[in-house]
Protein backbone atom coordinates (compact mmCIF):
# COMPACT_ATOMS: atom_id res chain seq x y z
CA UNK A 1 0.00 0.00 0.00
CA UNK A 2 1.41 3.38 -1.00
CA UNK A 3 2.27 5.60 1.94
CA UNK A 4 0.05 8.47 0.81
CA UNK A 5 -2.83 6.35 -0.60
CA UNK A 6 -5.17 6.74 2.44
CA UNK A 7 -4.74 10.53 2.20
CA UNK A 8 -5.66 10.57 -1.49
CA UNK A 9 -8.58 8.16 -1.04
CA UNK A 10 -9.95 10.15 1.90
CA UNK A 11 -9.75 13.36 -0.13
CA UNK A 12 -11.58 12.03 -3.17
CA UNK A 13 -14.21 10.12 -1.21
CA UNK A 14 -15.03 13.27 0.79
CA UNK A 15 -14.98 15.40 -2.36
CA UNK A 16 -17.56 13.18 -4.06
CA UNK A 17 -19.67 12.88 -0.89
CA UNK A 18 -19.87 16.63 -0.21
CA UNK A 19 -20.18 17.95 -3.78
CA UNK A 20 -24.01 17.53 -4.08
CA UNK A 21 -25.84 20.67 -2.85
CA UNK A 22 -26.68 20.34 0.83
CA UNK A 23 -27.25 22.42 3.95
CA UNK A 24 -23.60 23.05 4.79
CA UNK A 25 -22.21 23.83 1.35
CA UNK A 26 -25.21 25.93 0.35
CA UNK A 27 -24.97 27.86 3.63
CA UNK A 28 -21.30 28.50 2.90
CA UNK A 29 -22.28 29.86 -0.52
CA UNK A 30 -24.97 32.12 0.99
CA UNK A 31 -22.59 33.53 3.57
CA UNK A 32 -20.06 34.22 0.82
CA UNK A 33 -22.63 36.10 -1.24
CA UNK A 34 -24.05 38.08 1.67
CA UNK A 35 -21.14 38.62 4.05
CA UNK A 36 -17.97 38.07 2.03
CA UNK A 37 -15.50 35.36 1.12
CA UNK A 38 -13.36 35.53 4.29
CA UNK A 39 -16.32 35.10 6.63
CA UNK A 40 -17.55 32.17 4.55
CA UNK A 41 -14.10 30.56 4.76
CA UNK A 42 -14.29 30.88 8.55
CA UNK A 43 -17.62 29.03 8.40
CA UNK A 44 -16.06 26.32 6.22
CA UNK A 45 -13.15 25.89 8.64
CA UNK A 46 -15.56 25.41 11.54
CA UNK A 47 -17.48 22.78 9.59
CA UNK A 48 -14.24 21.03 8.60
CA UNK A 49 -13.04 20.77 12.19
CA UNK A 50 -16.16 18.80 13.14
CA UNK A 51 -15.85 16.64 10.01
CA UNK A 52 -12.31 15.78 11.17
CA UNK A 53 -13.58 14.46 14.52
CA UNK A 54 -16.60 12.73 12.96
CA UNK A 55 -14.32 10.87 10.55
CA UNK A 56 -11.93 9.90 13.33
CA UNK A 57 -14.81 8.51 15.41
CA UNK A 58 -16.11 6.66 12.34
CA UNK A 59 -12.73 5.01 11.72
CA UNK A 60 -12.50 3.95 15.38
CA UNK A 61 -15.93 2.33 15.07
CA UNK A 62 -14.87 0.66 11.83
CA UNK A 63 -11.70 -0.74 13.46
CA UNK A 64 -13.72 -2.18 16.34
CA UNK A 65 -16.31 -3.68 14.00
CA UNK A 66 -13.67 -5.17 11.68
CA UNK A 67 -12.24 -7.11 14.64
CA UNK A 68 -15.61 -8.73 15.33
CA UNK A 69 -16.72 -10.63 12.25
CA UNK A 70 -20.06 -11.54 13.79
CA UNK A 71 -20.89 -7.84 13.93
CA UNK A 72 -19.81 -7.40 10.30
CA UNK A 73 -22.19 -10.15 9.17
CA UNK A 74 -25.08 -8.68 11.16
CA UNK A 75 -24.41 -5.18 9.83
CA UNK A 76 -24.35 -6.49 6.27
CA UNK A 77 -27.78 -8.03 6.72
CA UNK A 78 -29.10 -4.83 8.29
CA UNK A 79 -27.46 -2.86 5.50
CA UNK A 80 -29.37 -4.78 2.81
CA UNK A 81 -32.66 -3.91 4.50
CA UNK A 82 -31.73 -0.26 5.09
CA UNK A 83 -30.43 0.30 1.56
CA UNK A 84 -33.52 -1.37 0.10
CA UNK A 85 -35.87 0.83 2.13
CA UNK A 86 -33.89 3.94 1.17
CA UNK A 87 -34.04 2.96 -2.49
CA UNK A 88 -37.83 2.63 -2.33
CA UNK A 89 -38.07 5.96 -0.54
CA UNK A 90 -35.89 7.96 -2.92
CA UNK A 91 -37.32 6.39 -6.10
CA UNK A 92 -41.04 6.44 -5.30
CA UNK A 93 -41.86 8.34 -2.11
CA UNK A 94 -39.57 11.36 -1.72
CA UNK A 95 -40.68 14.54 -3.40
CA UNK A 96 -38.30 16.51 -5.53
CA UNK A 97 -36.26 18.90 -3.39
CA UNK A 98 -37.35 22.48 -3.47
CA UNK A 99 -35.03 24.94 -5.11
CA UNK A 100 -32.85 26.58 -2.50
CA UNK A 101 -33.38 30.32 -2.34
CA UNK A 102 -30.09 32.11 -2.28
CA UNK A 103 -31.52 35.41 -1.16
CA UNK A 104 -32.51 34.19 2.30
CA UNK A 105 -30.13 35.57 4.88
CA UNK A 106 -28.40 33.66 7.64
CA UNK A 107 -29.60 35.40 10.75
CA UNK A 108 -27.65 36.01 13.91
CA UNK A 109 -24.42 37.75 14.91
CA UNK A 110 -22.62 34.68 16.26
CA UNK A 111 -19.29 33.66 14.84
CA UNK A 112 -19.58 31.92 11.49
CA UNK A 113 -16.83 29.55 12.58
CA UNK A 114 -19.02 28.22 15.39
CA UNK A 115 -22.06 28.21 13.10
CA UNK A 116 -20.12 25.90 10.79
CA UNK A 117 -19.29 23.66 13.74
CA UNK A 118 -22.92 23.62 14.85
CA UNK A 119 -24.32 22.64 11.45
CA UNK A 120 -21.71 19.88 11.12
CA UNK A 121 -22.55 18.55 14.59
CA UNK A 122 -26.22 18.36 13.60
CA UNK A 123 -25.28 16.40 10.48
CA UNK A 124 -24.54 12.87 11.75
CA UNK A 125 -24.60 11.12 8.37
CA UNK A 126 -20.80 11.32 7.85
CA UNK A 127 -20.18 8.94 10.74
CA UNK A 128 -21.95 5.84 9.34
CA UNK A 129 -20.82 6.78 5.83
CA UNK A 130 -17.13 6.80 6.75
CA UNK A 131 -17.53 3.69 8.90
CA UNK A 132 -18.57 1.71 5.84
CA UNK A 133 -16.16 3.57 3.54
CA UNK A 134 -13.12 2.77 5.70
CA UNK A 135 -14.23 -0.85 6.23
CA UNK A 136 -14.67 -1.30 2.48
CA UNK A 137 -11.25 0.17 1.74
CA UNK A 138 -9.65 -2.01 4.42
CA UNK A 139 -11.32 -5.15 3.07
CA UNK A 140 -10.01 -4.27 -0.40
CA UNK A 141 -6.45 -3.83 0.87
CA UNK A 142 -6.28 -0.09 0.20
CA UNK A 143 -6.39 0.98 3.85
CA UNK A 144 -5.37 -0.28 7.26
CA UNK A 145 -6.33 0.75 10.77
CA UNK A 146 -2.76 1.57 11.82
CA UNK A 147 -2.08 5.03 13.24
CA UNK A 148 -0.47 6.63 10.18
CA UNK A 149 -3.04 5.45 7.58
CA UNK A 150 -5.86 6.50 9.92
CA UNK A 151 -4.33 9.96 10.37
CA UNK A 152 -3.84 10.32 6.62
CA UNK A 153 -7.40 9.21 5.84
CA UNK A 154 -8.95 11.58 8.38
CA UNK A 155 -6.86 14.51 7.15
CA UNK A 156 -7.74 13.61 3.56
CA UNK A 157 -11.47 13.61 4.35
CA UNK A 158 -11.23 16.96 6.11
CA UNK A 159 -9.22 18.45 3.22
CA UNK A 160 -11.62 17.11 0.59
CA UNK A 161 -14.62 18.48 2.48
CA UNK A 162 -13.04 21.91 2.89
CA UNK A 163 -12.08 21.98 -0.79
CA UNK A 164 -15.69 21.45 -1.85
CA UNK A 165 -16.89 24.15 0.56
CA UNK A 166 -14.25 26.51 -0.82
CA UNK A 167 -15.42 25.81 -4.38
CA UNK A 168 -18.97 26.69 -3.37
CA UNK A 169 -17.72 29.86 -1.70
CA UNK A 170 -15.68 31.19 -4.63
CA UNK A 171 -17.60 29.79 -7.59
CA UNK A 172 -21.26 29.67 -6.56
CA UNK A 173 -22.23 32.54 -8.84
CA UNK A 174 -20.94 30.57 -11.82
CA UNK A 175 -22.53 27.23 -10.88
CA UNK A 176 -25.75 28.60 -9.34
CA UNK A 177 -27.87 27.91 -12.44
CA UNK A 178 -26.34 24.46 -12.94
CA UNK A 179 -27.30 23.20 -9.49
CA UNK A 180 -31.01 23.21 -10.33
CA UNK A 181 -30.75 20.07 -12.50
CA UNK A 182 -28.89 18.21 -9.77
CA UNK A 183 -31.35 19.30 -7.11
CA UNK A 184 -34.29 18.11 -9.24
CA UNK A 185 -32.70 14.69 -9.79
CA UNK A 186 -30.80 14.17 -6.54
CA UNK A 187 -33.33 11.65 -5.19
CA UNK A 188 -32.96 9.46 -8.30
CA UNK A 189 -29.18 9.65 -7.98
CA UNK A 190 -29.23 8.70 -4.28
CA UNK A 191 -31.73 5.92 -4.97
CA UNK A 192 -29.43 4.48 -7.61
CA UNK A 193 -26.50 4.50 -5.20
CA UNK A 194 -28.46 2.81 -2.39
CA UNK A 195 -29.78 0.17 -4.81
CA UNK A 196 -26.23 -0.57 -5.95
CA UNK A 197 -25.06 -0.83 -2.34
CA UNK A 198 -27.92 -3.21 -1.46
CA UNK A 199 -27.14 -5.51 -4.42
CA UNK A 200 -23.40 -5.41 -3.71
CA UNK A 201 -23.91 -6.28 -0.02
CA UNK A 202 -26.28 -9.12 -0.92
CA UNK A 203 -23.75 -10.57 -3.38
CA UNK A 204 -21.03 -10.42 -0.70
CA UNK A 205 -23.23 -12.40 1.70
CA UNK A 206 -24.15 -15.00 -0.94
CA UNK A 207 -20.66 -15.60 -2.29
CA UNK A 208 -18.39 -15.10 0.72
Amino acid sequence: MLFYLPLVLGFFIAFLAVIPPGLINMTAAKISLQEGKNIAISFALGASVIIFFQTFIAVLFARFISNHQEIVSTLQKIGIFVFSVLSIYFFWIAKKPKKIKTDSRVKGKSSRFFLGMLLSILNLLPIPFYVFASMTLAASGYFSFDKIPVAEFVIGVMSGSFTVLYIYIVAFKKIENKTEFLMQNINTFIGSVTTFMAVLTLLKLLYK
